[in-house]
Protein backbone atom coordinates (compact mmCIF):
# COMPACT_ATOMS: atom_id res chain seq x y z
CA UNK A 1 0.00 0.00 0.00
CA UNK A 2 0.96 3.21 -1.21
CA UNK A 3 1.56 6.91 0.99
CA UNK A 4 -1.83 8.89 -0.43
CA UNK A 5 -1.05 11.64 -2.27
CA UNK A 6 -2.76 14.81 -1.69
CA UNK A 7 -4.86 15.82 -4.72
CA UNK A 8 -5.43 19.40 -5.62
CA UNK A 9 -9.54 20.43 -5.17
CA UNK A 10 -11.41 19.75 -8.13
CA UNK A 11 -9.87 17.14 -9.85
CA UNK A 12 -12.30 14.43 -8.22
CA UNK A 13 -14.97 14.08 -10.14
CA UNK A 14 -17.27 12.46 -7.70
CA UNK A 15 -20.63 12.89 -5.83
CA UNK A 16 -19.20 12.57 -2.06
CA UNK A 17 -15.49 14.75 -2.35
CA UNK A 18 -16.08 17.38 -4.81
CA UNK A 19 -18.80 19.31 -6.48
CA UNK A 20 -19.37 20.94 -10.32
CA UNK A 21 -18.17 24.00 -9.31
CA UNK A 22 -14.64 22.48 -7.57
CA UNK A 23 -15.52 23.76 -4.12
CA UNK A 24 -14.90 20.76 -1.26
CA UNK A 25 -17.10 19.70 1.37
CA UNK A 26 -16.19 20.58 4.34
CA UNK A 27 -16.45 16.88 5.87
CA UNK A 28 -14.55 15.67 3.49
CA UNK A 29 -11.34 16.91 4.13
CA UNK A 30 -8.25 14.88 4.49
CA UNK A 31 -6.99 15.06 8.55
CA UNK A 32 -3.56 15.54 8.42
CA UNK A 33 -2.11 13.72 11.43
CA UNK A 34 1.38 13.16 13.16
CA UNK A 35 2.71 9.74 14.13
CA UNK A 36 5.43 8.96 17.00
CA UNK A 37 7.10 6.00 16.36
CA UNK A 38 8.08 4.10 20.07
CA UNK A 39 10.01 1.16 19.03
CA UNK A 40 11.78 -0.57 22.19
CA UNK A 41 15.28 -1.94 21.21
CA UNK A 42 14.75 -1.39 17.74
CA UNK A 43 16.79 1.03 15.60
CA UNK A 44 14.22 3.06 13.22
CA UNK A 45 15.09 6.05 10.42
CA UNK A 46 12.29 8.06 11.96
CA UNK A 47 10.57 8.62 14.90
CA UNK A 48 7.41 10.73 13.87
CA UNK A 49 5.61 10.71 10.93
CA UNK A 50 3.04 12.45 9.31
CA UNK A 51 0.32 11.40 7.11
CA UNK A 52 -2.80 13.04 4.92
CA UNK A 53 -5.60 10.56 5.56
CA UNK A 54 -8.57 10.31 3.21
CA UNK A 55 -11.51 10.43 4.83
CA UNK A 56 -13.21 6.66 6.37
CA UNK A 57 -9.73 5.16 6.69
CA UNK A 58 -9.79 1.93 8.70
CA UNK A 59 -7.13 1.04 11.43
CA UNK A 60 -5.92 -1.68 9.45
CA UNK A 61 -5.48 0.66 6.72
CA UNK A 62 -4.10 3.09 8.68
CA UNK A 63 -1.88 0.45 9.58
CA UNK A 64 -0.62 -0.37 5.94
CA UNK A 65 0.24 3.04 5.50
CA UNK A 66 2.54 3.03 8.86
CA UNK A 67 4.29 -0.30 7.61
CA UNK A 68 4.92 1.53 3.89
CA UNK A 69 6.37 4.38 5.94
CA UNK A 70 8.25 2.48 8.79
CA UNK A 71 8.53 -1.41 7.72
CA UNK A 72 6.89 -1.84 11.01
CA UNK A 73 4.85 -5.21 10.63
CA UNK A 74 1.10 -4.59 11.05
CA UNK A 75 0.54 -7.30 13.57
CA UNK A 76 3.16 -5.62 15.71
CA UNK A 77 1.27 -1.87 15.38
CA UNK A 78 -0.45 -1.41 18.52
CA UNK A 79 -2.03 3.00 17.78
CA UNK A 80 -2.68 5.66 21.15
CA UNK A 81 -4.54 8.63 21.19
CA UNK A 82 -4.65 10.64 24.44
CA UNK A 83 -2.83 8.09 26.17
CA UNK A 84 -5.75 5.24 25.37
CA UNK A 85 -5.44 2.94 23.01
CA UNK A 86 -7.12 2.01 19.87
CA UNK A 87 -8.71 -1.39 19.27
CA UNK A 88 -10.64 -2.67 16.30
CA UNK A 89 -8.92 -2.59 13.01
CA UNK A 90 -12.42 -2.38 11.53
CA UNK A 91 -12.79 0.92 13.09
CA UNK A 92 -12.72 4.29 10.37
CA UNK A 93 -10.30 6.76 11.59
CA UNK A 94 -13.85 8.74 12.27
CA UNK A 95 -15.34 6.26 14.48
CA UNK A 96 -11.56 6.07 16.68
CA UNK A 97 -11.95 9.77 17.05
CA UNK A 98 -8.66 10.77 15.13
CA UNK A 99 -9.35 14.59 13.86
CA UNK A 100 -7.67 16.69 11.89
CA UNK A 101 -4.42 17.82 13.46
CA UNK A 102 -3.96 14.97 16.34
CA UNK A 103 -1.18 13.15 17.50
CA UNK A 104 -1.52 9.27 17.60
CA UNK A 105 1.36 6.91 19.52
CA UNK A 106 2.37 4.11 17.44
CA UNK A 107 4.02 1.66 19.93
CA UNK A 108 6.19 -1.66 18.52
CA UNK A 109 5.12 -4.63 20.80
CA UNK A 110 7.03 -7.75 21.02
CA UNK A 111 6.60 -10.58 18.34
CA UNK A 112 3.92 -12.88 19.30
CA UNK A 113 5.34 -15.46 21.08
CA UNK A 114 2.88 -18.46 20.63
CA UNK A 115 5.22 -19.87 17.88
CA UNK A 116 7.77 -20.33 19.80
CA UNK A 117 5.69 -21.69 22.66
CA UNK A 118 4.18 -24.55 20.09
CA UNK A 119 7.88 -25.32 19.11
CA UNK A 120 9.09 -25.34 23.15
CA UNK A 121 6.06 -27.73 23.38
CA UNK A 122 6.86 -30.10 20.09
CA UNK A 123 10.53 -30.49 21.23
CA UNK A 124 9.49 -31.56 24.46
CA UNK A 125 7.57 -33.69 23.05
CA UNK A 126 9.88 -35.59 20.95
CA UNK A 127 12.49 -35.56 23.81
CA UNK A 128 9.71 -37.60 25.78
CA UNK A 129 9.43 -39.86 22.76
CA UNK A 130 13.12 -40.30 23.27
CA UNK A 131 14.12 -44.15 24.59
CA UNK A 132 15.92 -43.27 28.15
CA UNK A 133 19.43 -44.22 27.17
CA UNK A 134 19.15 -41.32 24.58
CA UNK A 135 17.81 -38.89 26.82
CA UNK A 136 20.29 -40.08 29.14
CA UNK A 137 23.22 -39.48 27.44
CA UNK A 138 21.74 -35.82 26.45
CA UNK A 139 21.40 -35.00 30.23
CA UNK A 140 24.56 -35.99 31.26
CA UNK A 141 26.24 -33.91 28.00
CA UNK A 142 24.80 -31.53 29.43
CA UNK A 143 25.47 -31.69 33.21
CA UNK A 144 28.82 -32.91 32.53
CA UNK A 145 30.38 -29.94 31.88
CA UNK A 146 28.99 -27.73 34.71
CA UNK A 147 29.62 -30.38 37.63
CA UNK A 148 33.43 -30.29 35.92
CA UNK A 149 33.56 -26.87 36.52
CA UNK A 150 32.19 -26.38 39.93
CA UNK A 151 34.67 -29.12 41.04
CA UNK A 152 37.38 -27.27 39.23
CA UNK A 153 36.33 -24.09 40.89
CA UNK A 154 35.91 -25.60 44.73
CA UNK A 155 39.43 -26.71 44.36
CA UNK A 156 40.89 -24.04 42.88
CA UNK A 157 39.43 -22.28 46.32
CA UNK A 158 40.83 -25.20 48.81
CA UNK A 159 44.18 -24.57 46.97
CA UNK A 160 43.88 -20.56 47.37
CA UNK A 161 44.13 -19.47 51.02
CA UNK A 162 43.44 -15.92 49.96
CA UNK A 163 40.36 -17.36 47.94
CA UNK A 164 39.24 -19.58 50.72
CA UNK A 165 39.37 -16.75 52.64
CA UNK A 166 37.39 -14.57 50.62
CA UNK A 167 34.37 -17.03 50.00
CA UNK A 168 34.34 -17.69 53.90
CA UNK A 169 33.95 -14.01 54.52
CA UNK A 170 31.35 -13.32 51.51
CA UNK A 171 29.68 -16.68 51.42
CA UNK A 172 29.84 -18.55 54.55
CA UNK A 173 27.48 -21.56 53.53
CA UNK A 174 30.05 -21.80 50.42
CA UNK A 175 32.71 -22.34 52.57
CA UNK A 176 31.30 -24.96 55.09
CA UNK A 177 30.28 -26.93 52.35
CA UNK A 178 33.98 -26.76 50.63
CA UNK A 179 34.83 -30.18 51.96
CA UNK A 180 32.19 -32.01 50.73
CA UNK A 181 32.25 -31.80 46.27
CA UNK A 182 28.40 -32.63 46.43
CA UNK A 183 26.96 -30.52 49.48
CA UNK A 184 29.43 -27.94 47.48
CA UNK A 185 27.66 -28.56 44.25
CA UNK A 186 24.12 -28.83 45.58
CA UNK A 187 24.35 -25.37 47.86
CA UNK A 188 26.17 -24.13 43.99
CA UNK A 189 23.48 -24.71 42.08
CA UNK A 190 20.73 -23.49 44.57
CA UNK A 191 22.66 -20.18 44.40
CA UNK A 192 22.54 -20.25 40.44
CA UNK A 193 18.66 -21.57 40.65
CA UNK A 194 17.99 -18.36 42.81
CA UNK A 195 19.49 -16.16 40.88
CA UNK A 196 18.03 -17.46 37.73
CA UNK A 197 14.38 -17.44 39.28
CA UNK A 198 14.76 -13.48 40.82
CA UNK A 199 15.70 -12.31 37.67
CA UNK A 200 13.57 -14.26 35.82
CA UNK A 201 10.67 -12.61 38.11
CA UNK A 202 12.11 -9.20 37.26
CA UNK A 203 12.02 -9.48 33.64
CA UNK A 204 8.12 -10.44 34.19
CA UNK A 205 7.80 -7.70 36.17
CA UNK A 206 8.96 -5.32 34.24
CA UNK A 207 7.45 -7.11 30.62
CA UNK A 208 3.67 -6.58 32.80
CA UNK A 209 4.88 -3.29 33.40
CA UNK A 210 6.05 -2.08 30.04
CA UNK A 211 2.73 -3.44 28.25
CA UNK A 212 1.40 -0.03 29.05
CA UNK A 213 4.49 2.33 28.75
CA UNK A 214 1.99 5.19 29.06
CA UNK A 215 0.83 4.17 32.66
CA UNK A 216 1.93 6.85 35.46
CA UNK A 217 2.36 4.09 38.19
CA UNK A 218 3.49 1.13 35.89
CA UNK A 219 6.57 3.80 35.40
CA UNK A 220 7.03 5.10 38.64
CA UNK A 221 6.97 0.84 39.35
CA UNK A 222 9.98 0.81 36.87
CA UNK A 223 11.69 3.89 38.52
CA UNK A 224 12.11 2.35 41.97
CA UNK A 225 13.08 -1.27 40.76
CA UNK A 226 15.75 0.42 39.03
CA UNK A 227 16.49 2.21 41.94
CA UNK A 228 16.66 -0.88 44.11
CA UNK A 229 18.65 -2.55 41.70
CA UNK A 230 21.05 -0.25 41.66
CA UNK A 231 21.26 0.28 45.16
CA UNK A 232 21.59 -3.12 45.93
CA UNK A 233 24.46 -3.04 43.37
CA UNK A 234 26.14 -1.00 45.14
CA UNK A 235 26.01 -2.21 48.48
CA UNK A 236 27.36 -5.37 46.40
CA UNK A 237 30.11 -3.34 45.36
CA UNK A 238 30.97 -1.66 48.20
CA UNK A 239 31.11 -4.90 49.96
CA UNK A 240 33.67 -6.91 47.86
CA UNK A 241 36.11 -3.92 47.04
CA UNK A 242 35.62 -1.39 50.44
CA UNK A 243 34.59 -4.04 53.05
CA UNK A 244 36.52 -1.80 55.35
CA UNK A 245 33.37 0.81 55.31
CA UNK A 246 31.47 -1.79 57.23
CA UNK A 247 33.49 -2.66 59.57
CA UNK A 248 33.20 -0.86 63.47
CA UNK A 249 35.00 2.54 64.35
CA UNK A 250 36.25 1.96 67.65
CA UNK A 251 35.42 5.67 69.65
CA UNK A 252 38.71 7.65 70.71
CA UNK A 253 39.05 6.95 74.47
CA UNK A 254 42.55 7.74 76.32
CA UNK A 255 43.85 7.00 79.99
CA UNK A 256 43.64 10.39 82.13
CA UNK A 257 43.36 10.65 85.81
CA UNK A 258 40.94 13.13 87.43
CA UNK A 259 41.65 13.80 91.47
CA UNK A 260 44.09 11.05 91.23
CA UNK A 261 41.46 9.34 90.40
CA UNK A 262 42.06 6.84 87.42
CA UNK A 263 39.13 7.53 84.58
CA UNK A 264 38.78 6.68 80.71
CA UNK A 265 37.67 9.42 78.68
CA UNK A 266 36.28 10.09 75.68
CA UNK A 267 37.87 12.45 73.17
CA UNK A 268 35.25 14.26 71.46
CA UNK A 269 35.74 17.54 69.54
CA UNK A 270 32.23 17.90 68.67
CA UNK A 271 30.97 18.63 72.02
CA UNK A 272 31.03 21.89 73.28
CA UNK A 273 32.12 21.55 76.81
CA UNK A 274 33.91 18.69 78.75
CA UNK A 275 30.87 16.64 80.99
CA UNK A 276 31.16 14.43 83.37
CA UNK A 277 28.55 11.73 84.91
CA UNK A 278 27.67 12.16 88.63
CA UNK A 279 28.96 8.67 89.38
CA UNK A 280 32.34 9.35 87.88
CA UNK A 281 32.15 12.91 89.68
CA UNK A 282 31.14 10.86 93.07
CA UNK A 283 34.28 8.36 92.54
CA UNK A 284 36.33 11.65 91.69
CA UNK A 285 35.52 12.81 95.55
CA UNK A 286 34.82 15.66 93.49
CA UNK A 287 30.41 15.42 93.92
CA UNK A 288 30.83 18.58 97.10
CA UNK A 289 32.82 21.23 94.72
CA UNK A 290 29.60 21.28 92.37
CA UNK A 291 28.39 24.29 91.78
CA UNK A 292 24.71 23.88 91.31
CA UNK A 293 23.81 27.59 90.75
CA UNK A 294 24.74 26.51 87.05
CA UNK A 295 21.83 23.31 87.38
CA UNK A 296 19.40 23.55 84.61
CA UNK A 297 18.45 20.98 81.86
CA UNK A 298 20.22 20.30 78.84
CA UNK A 299 18.34 20.68 75.67
CA UNK A 300 18.92 19.25 72.20
CA UNK A 301 17.76 16.66 70.35
CA UNK A 302 17.52 15.00 73.50
CA UNK A 303 16.90 16.33 77.52
CA UNK A 304 19.62 15.87 79.85
CA UNK A 305 19.37 17.40 83.82
CA UNK A 306 22.43 19.61 84.20
CA UNK A 307 22.99 19.18 88.33
CA UNK A 308 25.72 22.00 88.14
CA UNK A 309 29.66 22.77 87.47
CA UNK A 310 33.06 21.73 89.02
CA UNK A 311 34.91 25.44 88.16
CA UNK A 312 38.53 23.97 88.36
CA UNK A 313 39.47 19.52 89.43
CA UNK A 314 43.22 18.45 88.69
CA UNK A 315 43.55 16.28 85.48
CA UNK A 316 46.45 14.21 84.61
CA UNK A 317 47.16 13.35 80.86
CA UNK A 318 49.78 11.88 79.95
CA UNK A 319 52.76 13.62 81.64
CA UNK A 320 51.26 16.62 82.36
CA UNK A 321 48.99 18.18 84.84
CA UNK A 322 46.32 20.44 84.10
CA UNK A 323 43.10 22.46 85.67
CA UNK A 324 39.99 21.31 84.17
CA UNK A 325 36.73 21.97 84.45
CA UNK A 326 33.60 19.81 84.23
CA UNK A 327 30.03 20.07 83.12
CA UNK A 328 28.11 17.62 85.76
CA UNK A 329 25.18 16.23 83.82
CA UNK A 330 22.92 13.01 83.82
CA UNK A 331 22.05 10.79 80.88
CA UNK A 332 25.68 10.06 79.70
CA UNK A 333 26.82 7.13 78.29
CA UNK A 334 30.39 7.75 79.73
CA UNK A 335 32.17 9.00 82.79
CA UNK A 336 34.07 11.30 81.28
CA UNK A 337 33.71 13.70 77.55
CA UNK A 338 36.32 15.89 76.94
CA UNK A 339 34.52 18.70 75.35
CA UNK A 340 35.80 21.10 72.69
CA UNK A 341 36.53 23.61 75.44
CA UNK A 342 39.56 21.74 77.20
CA UNK A 343 40.53 20.79 73.93
CA UNK A 344 41.41 24.48 72.23
CA UNK A 345 42.65 25.75 75.47
CA UNK A 346 45.31 23.02 75.89
CA UNK A 347 45.72 23.17 71.90
CA UNK A 348 45.06 19.25 71.54
CA UNK A 349 45.62 17.75 68.43
CA UNK A 350 43.44 14.52 67.55
CA UNK A 351 46.69 12.50 65.54
CA UNK A 352 44.83 9.87 63.50
CA UNK A 353 47.78 8.56 61.69
CA UNK A 354 50.01 7.80 64.84
CA UNK A 355 46.49 7.04 66.96
CA UNK A 356 47.60 9.84 69.59
CA UNK A 357 46.40 12.94 71.25
CA UNK A 358 49.02 15.44 70.74
CA UNK A 359 49.21 18.51 73.23
CA UNK A 360 50.81 21.97 71.99
CA UNK A 361 53.35 21.55 75.01
CA UNK A 362 54.35 18.28 73.13
CA UNK A 363 52.63 15.90 76.12
CA UNK A 364 50.80 13.29 74.29
CA UNK A 365 49.08 10.22 75.08
CA UNK A 366 47.73 7.06 72.77
CA UNK A 367 44.25 5.82 72.41
CA UNK A 368 43.19 3.03 74.14
CA UNK A 369 42.88 -0.02 72.06
CA UNK A 370 39.21 -1.59 71.54
CA UNK A 371 39.98 -4.51 73.89
CA UNK A 372 40.39 -1.40 76.67
CA UNK A 373 37.76 0.85 75.50
CA UNK A 374 34.75 0.74 78.05
CA UNK A 375 31.70 -1.70 76.62
CA UNK A 376 28.79 0.77 77.48
CA UNK A 377 28.46 1.86 74.06
CA UNK A 378 29.30 -1.16 72.18
CA UNK A 379 26.67 -3.07 74.09
CA UNK A 380 24.01 -0.53 72.97
CA UNK A 381 24.92 -0.95 69.55
CA UNK A 382 24.75 -4.87 69.60
CA UNK A 383 20.59 -4.28 69.44
CA UNK A 384 20.54 -1.68 66.91
CA UNK A 385 18.03 -2.02 63.73
CA UNK A 386 19.93 -3.58 61.17
CA UNK A 387 18.91 -3.87 56.94
CA UNK A 388 19.33 -6.57 55.14
CA UNK A 389 22.30 -6.66 53.36
CA UNK A 390 24.37 -9.41 50.61
CA UNK A 391 25.20 -12.97 51.17
CA UNK A 392 22.85 -13.57 54.35
CA UNK A 393 24.51 -10.44 56.11
CA UNK A 394 22.73 -7.50 58.10
CA UNK A 395 24.00 -4.36 57.95
CA UNK A 396 23.55 -2.21 61.49
CA UNK A 397 21.30 1.14 60.50
CA UNK A 398 23.70 3.57 62.62
CA UNK A 399 27.00 2.29 62.82
CA UNK A 400 27.07 0.53 59.29
CA UNK A 401 28.49 -2.83 60.88
CA UNK A 402 28.13 -6.08 58.94
CA UNK A 403 27.08 -8.84 61.10
CA UNK A 404 26.52 -12.26 59.93
CA UNK A 405 24.43 -15.43 60.68
CA UNK A 406 25.88 -18.88 61.12
CA UNK A 407 24.23 -21.11 58.38
CA UNK A 408 23.29 -18.31 55.81
CA UNK A 409 25.10 -17.38 53.16
CA UNK A 410 23.56 -17.44 49.88
CA UNK A 411 23.69 -14.41 48.37
CA UNK A 412 20.83 -15.14 46.32
CA UNK A 413 17.89 -15.14 48.86
CA UNK A 414 19.76 -12.67 50.78
CA UNK A 415 19.41 -10.27 47.58
CA UNK A 416 16.02 -11.79 47.28
CA UNK A 417 14.75 -9.94 50.10
CA UNK A 418 16.80 -7.13 49.42
CA UNK A 419 14.10 -5.68 47.32
CA UNK A 420 11.49 -5.41 49.91
CA UNK A 421 13.35 -5.24 53.20
CA UNK A 422 16.41 -3.14 51.82
CA UNK A 423 14.46 0.11 52.34
CA UNK A 424 16.09 1.70 55.64
CA UNK A 425 15.28 1.01 59.30
CA UNK A 426 13.87 4.52 59.94
CA UNK A 427 11.13 3.93 57.13
CA UNK A 428 10.37 0.32 58.38
CA UNK A 429 9.36 1.63 61.43
CA UNK A 430 7.74 4.41 60.09
CA UNK A 431 5.35 2.14 58.56
CA UNK A 432 4.04 1.30 62.33
CA UNK A 433 4.05 -2.41 60.74
CA UNK A 434 5.44 -6.04 61.21
CA UNK A 435 9.13 -4.29 60.74
CA UNK A 436 8.80 -2.03 63.32
CA UNK A 437 7.33 -4.14 65.87
CA UNK A 438 10.38 -6.82 65.03
CA UNK A 439 12.83 -4.31 65.34
CA UNK A 440 11.33 -2.93 68.42
CA UNK A 441 11.26 -7.11 70.18
CA UNK A 442 14.57 -7.50 69.38
CA UNK A 443 16.21 -4.00 71.10
CA UNK A 444 13.86 -4.42 74.34
CA UNK A 445 15.04 -7.58 75.22
CA UNK A 446 13.99 -8.97 78.63
CA UNK A 447 11.95 -6.48 79.03
CA UNK A 448 9.32 -7.60 76.48
CA UNK A 449 10.28 -10.79 77.15
CA UNK A 450 9.14 -10.52 81.12
CA UNK A 451 6.28 -8.28 80.66
CA UNK A 452 2.54 -9.49 80.80
CA UNK A 453 1.41 -8.94 77.61
CA UNK A 454 4.05 -9.97 75.34
CA UNK A 455 2.04 -11.81 73.27
CA UNK A 456 -0.01 -8.73 72.04
CA UNK A 457 3.51 -6.79 71.35
CA UNK A 458 2.79 -4.67 74.19
CA UNK A 459 5.54 -2.36 75.45
CA UNK A 460 6.16 0.19 78.15
CA UNK A 461 5.35 3.15 77.43
CA UNK A 462 7.72 6.31 76.57
CA UNK A 463 7.44 9.48 78.49
CA UNK A 464 5.35 12.28 76.88
CA UNK A 465 8.38 14.50 76.96
CA UNK A 466 10.25 12.74 74.31
CA UNK A 467 7.98 11.70 71.96
CA UNK A 468 6.84 15.43 71.99
CA UNK A 469 10.68 15.97 71.01
CA UNK A 470 10.32 13.64 68.26
CA UNK A 471 7.29 14.87 66.72
CA UNK A 472 8.60 18.27 67.10
CA UNK A 473 10.82 17.22 64.69
CA UNK A 474 8.25 16.83 62.16
CA UNK A 475 7.98 12.73 62.76
CA UNK A 476 4.55 11.24 63.60
CA UNK A 477 3.82 10.12 66.97
CA UNK A 478 3.73 6.43 65.73
CA UNK A 479 7.20 6.76 63.99
CA UNK A 480 8.38 8.57 67.44
CA UNK A 481 6.91 5.85 69.33
CA UNK A 482 8.62 3.30 67.18
CA UNK A 483 11.89 4.31 66.94
CA UNK A 484 12.06 4.95 70.74
CA UNK A 485 10.94 1.18 70.86
CA UNK A 486 14.08 0.54 68.91
CA UNK A 487 16.45 2.28 70.54
CA UNK A 488 15.39 1.26 74.42
CA UNK A 489 14.37 4.74 74.90
CA UNK A 490 16.76 7.05 73.63
CA UNK A 491 16.14 10.03 72.58
CA UNK A 492 19.13 10.64 70.43
CA UNK A 493 19.76 7.53 69.03
CA UNK A 494 15.89 7.87 68.13
CA UNK A 495 16.10 11.06 66.46
CA UNK A 496 19.11 9.77 64.29
CA UNK A 497 17.18 6.37 63.34
CA UNK A 498 14.21 8.36 62.17
CA UNK A 499 16.18 10.97 59.66
CA UNK A 500 18.19 8.15 58.35
CA UNK A 501 14.85 6.93 57.23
Amino acid sequence: TLPVQPVPNGDIDNDNNSTSNGSTDPSSTRPRVTISIIAPNHDLDQDFISLDLPPGLSLADLKGFVNAETNVPQSSQQFYLNNLPIHGDEKTIEEAGIKDGDMLAMLMRQPDQQNNMGSTQRRQQQQSQQPPSTSGQQQRRQMGPGQHEIETTRLSILGNPAAMAQVREQRPALAEAINDSNRFREVWMEMIREDQDRERERMEQMRLLNEDPFNVEAQAKIEEMIRQEQVQNNLQFAYEHNPEVFGRVTMLYIPVEVNRYPVKAFVDSGAQTTIMSPSCAESCNIMRLIDKRYSGVAKGVGTAQILGRVHSADIRIGDASMACSFTVMEGKDVDLLLGLDMLKRFQALIDLKQNKLVFGDGNEVSFLGESEIPKMLEERLEHEPTVMGPDGTEVGARSGTVKHHAGEGSSASATANGSSSFQGAGRTLGNGGEGGNTAAASNSGGVAASSSSAASGARPGHSKENIDQLMALGFAREQAIAALDACDGNVEYAAGLLFQG
